[in-house]
This record gives structure tokens, C-alpha cells and sequence, in this order.
């Protein structure tokens, strides 16, 4: 298919492309075993390795360390004090209950590390929102932040960002990026809404006697430790089989909602959320970002997003003021299902909106009275041109503009050919679509074609500025580009 005849779209010269020399230093555990038969038998290949680290004469440990630590330390900031933790980490595995020095200790951290390029095979999907801070800025120019699915070895998915500037003349400028990465620390000591919790814990259908004795003796709010105090307590009590199996449940359910913190001097750049949860544990796949305004007007980031173990994918939401702190949190409900959920920028008719593609190739609509809890869903755009029949799906938040609310579309057609297309939604009532494109707003062009997966365009989420849609958009799953379309050049091609 072939993009509207009379929309023109400015293709900008700037290219995002994945940089393998960004590397995280990750926990490495060799194998337990190197036969082919499994780890029945055979001997513990982590405690080994220890042993003969500590087996080695301390000259000889510093020796090594020095070479490792001058190898390593310019493609980290900190990669001496990310072999201390590693060390920690490690330390009950290799069962040492006696004093090292700090040399051996570091080097046996740095024995358990290993690195990880993050955009060793991809950097795409991105999603555009307006930067918290924009001072020092000439009138009419706005400071943004990109967030882009970096993928690696394994098909393990990440979220990285870069910063950069809309100009009043229509310069998009993107910002250096740093070559070092950095993980943030993690924190499971949040606390908890009690109704709130009870109704996650409901909508899984974790229902008996002894949730109600765990939760009623909780504050409003409470901590980690003290719902593992509730059920240390009402353990007695109950002592059964199914208890044991609904504190699980809890807990992990407690520990899939956390709070990840950077260092606030760190650059944007360097910032990367890679899994933290088993549910996460192949990726971290297409947020959604939206700069969201709540009815008193307080703003707030949220991020729609698809946790993937490998068998199974889990729409989840992130939620920051400043892109320092993130909460991970979980979303319920019936509604939360398949890929690709965007949320609107605000509230309408008092209800939180949201988009998705329950059924896999329908645009439908939810409403909620709570951000993370979604019911009904009813569908309000079909696939009916010829480059969407496959499937139709977002391409990130709504816009609001003063025609409706611009949804960016993704339809594939033959070939399985991802194309870019717009529509418009009533403001007051986003069941009705006020207007569609015919044809795409952006097909894959030739230079644009080949990748890891060939004939896509694809987007998270633009921005508007100065009567124009800026729009990063994926080429076939490898890379980043940004386009430039004057609105009413698209509202003009709309039906």
C-alpha cells in the first residue's frame, strides 16, 4: 500500500541506531553442570570456581584484579563497586564464613559478572513525551524525552532513553548520549493502599478466610515487613496447605509492584530499566508513555507496557513525576489483555480511558474508575482498508486536539506490511470515530525495509508542536527515525 497521494510528510535526517558498546554489567552464574544430563550429581560449578579463587596467592589476586578492573573500568562508571555487590550477592552460594581481603573479594565479584550489550541487536519502538524540566529554553521550543525498546543477546528487551529539543523552526535536535549505562536500585519497602491491595488480590481470584485475617489487622498503609509480619501471625492460626500457597501469592504479588530509583545527577542517556521480575524476565517490551494531567491538574508520567517471560506477555504500567523514580506496578482486570495499551492524557466524563487489542486485531475503548483496574472493553475501530486487515492496533496515547483526539494506528496488511494511519475521536465521547484516513499516513520506504523484522513502521507515541505531529517511528524492528506532518495537512486527508 502506498501512503495518502497528497500528504506530505517530512522525513528528518536524524537515525537512532542501536550502539552494542552500551553494555550493563549483569550477574553471571555459570551453569551448574557442563553434562548433558542435567545438575543431578553433579557438583556445585559456582562453589568450585570460588574455591579456586580463594586458593590463589594474594599477589597473584591483586595482580588479576588490576588487569580486570583497567580493562573494564572505561566501559563503566562504577564496575569496582558493582564487583563489591556482586561479591554479596554471592558470598552464602560460595559459603565463606571467614575474612577475605578486599582484593579477592572484589575479584570474585568480578568471576560472577559479566557484561550485557542492551542495543546489541535493536533500538525501536520509541514513545515521545515533553521532558519535566523546561527551563532555559527560547519561546516556542520544548525539551522531550524519547524512551526506545533496546534489545540484546537472548531477544531480552530493556527501556533506554534519550533527550533532546523541538525547535520553534522545526529543528529537532537530539542530545549526545552517553556510551555508559546504569541500572537503578531497586526497592521492594513501598507501601501498600489496603482496599487497593485487597482488590488486586480479588480480581486474582485469591479468595479465603485467612486473606481477610491477614489484611483487616493492616493499616490503611503498610510496608513489606509488615505484611510479612501479618502473615508470620496468621500462619498459626491456619497452618494449612492453602494458606501456604495463598501467602505466596500475596507476597509475590507485593514484590511485583516495586519502586526503581536512579542516581538524580545521572544523564538521562545512561538510565536503563532492564527485567526485574520473573514475569519480565525475556523483556520489557513497547512502552507507551504519556504525560498524564489529573483533574487538579498535578501531572504525572504513566507508561503502558508488555512484561514477557518467554511463554506468556503481561500488560503492565510505570509510573514517574521525574524520570528518577519509577513505580512498577500491576494492572487487573479482564480488560487487561494482549499487547498494546494506551492510555488517554486525562480523564473523560470523569473516567480514566484507555486503548487496547483484547481481541488481537480491534481498536477497543475501557473506562475505569482507578488507573490500574480494567473491566469491560468495547470495540470502536475495526480493520477496514486493505494495508490493515490483518490486524489494526495504537500506535500510542491519544493526541487532544481541537477536531477530537488524533489516534495513530498500526495496520498490517499482505506481506504482513506494518503501516502507520490516522483517526480522530469525539473529545466528549471517544466511542465515535469523527474521522479516518483512507490511506496510510507512513509505509515502510525502501531504504526502510530491511531489518530484523522487515516492512514495519511502528510508533509508541508522538507529540504535537507548532501545528505539527513529530513522530519517532521504528523501521523494521533495527532502528529509529522521526518524522514531521503539518496537522492540518492530515486532517485534510481524513474521511
Amino acid at each position: 500500500m502506498k501512503p495518502h497521494p497528497t500528504l506530505e510528510v517530512e522525513r528528518l535526517k536524524i537515525m537512532l541506531h542501536p550502539n552494542p558498546m552500551r553494555v550493563l554489567a549483569r550477574p553471571f552464574t555459570p551453569s551448574l553442570s557442563v553434562g548433558p544430563e542435567g545438575v543431578s550429581g553433579q557438583p556445585n560449578r559456582v562453589k568450585q570456581i570460588g574455591d579456586r579463587v580463594l586458593a590463589m596467592p594474594e599477589s597473584e589476586v591483586e595482580t588479576t584484579l588490576r588487569h580486570v578492573v583497567s580493562e573494564f573500568n572505561r566501559r563503566h562508571r562504577e564496575i569496582s563497586e558493582a564487583f563489591d555487590e556482586r561479591f554479596e550477592q554471592v558470598r552464602t552460594v560460595l559459603q565463606i564464613d571467614h575474612p577475605v581481603s578486599k582484593a579477592r573479594a572484589r575479584l570474585l565479584g568480578a568471576y560472577f559478572t559479566s557484561e550485557y550489550s542492551l542495543e546489541a541487536s535493536a533500538l525501536f519502538n520509541p514513545s515521545m513525551v515533553p521532558h519535566p524540566d523546561q527551563s532555559g529554553l527560547p519561546p516556542g521550543s520544548l525539551r522531550f524525552i524519547v524512551s526506545l525498546r533496546a534489545t540484546g543477546e537472548g531477544h531480552i528487551s530493556s527501556i533506554t532513553f534519550r533527550t533532546g529539543v523541538l525547535h520553534v523552526d522545526g529543528l529537532i535536535q537530539i542530545d549526545p548520549s552517553s556510551h555508559f549505562v546504569n541500572e537503578p536500585r531497586v526497592s521492594l519497602s513501598r507501601r501498600y493502599h489496603r482496599g487497593l491491595f485487597k482488590r488486586k488480590l480479588g480480581e486474582m481470584h485469591v479468595r479465603h478466610e485467612c486473606v481477610d485475617r491477614i489484611l483487616d489487622g493492616l493499616p490503611d498503609s503498610f510496608s513489606d515487613e509488615e505484611l510479612r509480619a501479618a502473615i508470620e501471625a496468621a500462619e498459626a492460626e491456619f497452618g494449612s496447605e492453602d494458606f501456604g500457597q495463598i501467602s505466596k501469592t500475596i507476597l509475590t504479588m507485593a514484590r511485583s509492584n516495586c519502586t526503581a530509583s536512579f542516581k538524580k545527577d545521572s544523564p538521562m542517556s545512561e538510565r536503563v530499566l532492564f527485567p526485574i521480575f520473573p514475569s519480565q524476565s525475556n523483556g520489557i517490551e513497547d512502552a507507551r508513555f504519556v504525560l498524564f494531567a489529573d483533574d487538579s491538574g498535578e501531572r504525572r508520567y504513566y507508561a503502558t507496557y508488555t512484561a514477557y517471560d518467554g511463554h506468556v506477555i503481561m500488560p503492565q504500567m510505570l509510573e514517574t513525576a521525574d524520570f528518577e523514580e519509577f513505580d512498577f506496578c500491576t494492572l487487573n482486570g479482564p480488560g487487561i489483555q494482549n499487547k498494546g495499551l494506551a492510555l488517554f492524557p486525562r480523564k473523560v466524563g470523569g473516567s480514566y480511558l484507555m486503548l487496547g487489542r483484547q481481541d488481537s486485531e480491534n481498536i477497543l475503548l475501557m473506562r475505569s474508575d482507578h488507573p490500574h483496574f480494567w473491566y469491560s472493553s468495547d470495540i470502536i475501530v475495526r480493520p477496514d482498508q486493505p494495508w490493515e486487515l490483518v490486524q489494526l492496533g495504537n500506535c500510542g496515547s491519544p493526541l487532544e486536539t481541537e477536531k477530537g483526539w488524533l489516534v495513530l494506528t498500526h495496520g498490517v496488511g499482505p506481506m504482513r506490511k506494518y503501516c502507520i494511519g490516522a483517526l480522530l475521536l469525539d473529545l466528549d465521547d471517544p466511542t465515535k470515530v469523527v474521522a479516518r484516513m483512507k490511506d496510510p499516513l507512513l509505509v515502510p520506504e525502501d531504504d526502510e525495509r530491511d531489518g530484523y523484522v522487515p516492512n514495519v513502521v511502528y510508533s509508541c507515541g508522538g507529540m504535537l508542536q507548532d501545528r505539527h505531529l513529530v513522530l519517532p517511528y521504528a523501521i523494521s524492528d533495527t532502528a529509529t527515525r522521526f518524522a514531521r506532518i503539518r496537522l492540518e495537512n492530515i486532517f485534510a486527508v481524513m474521511e
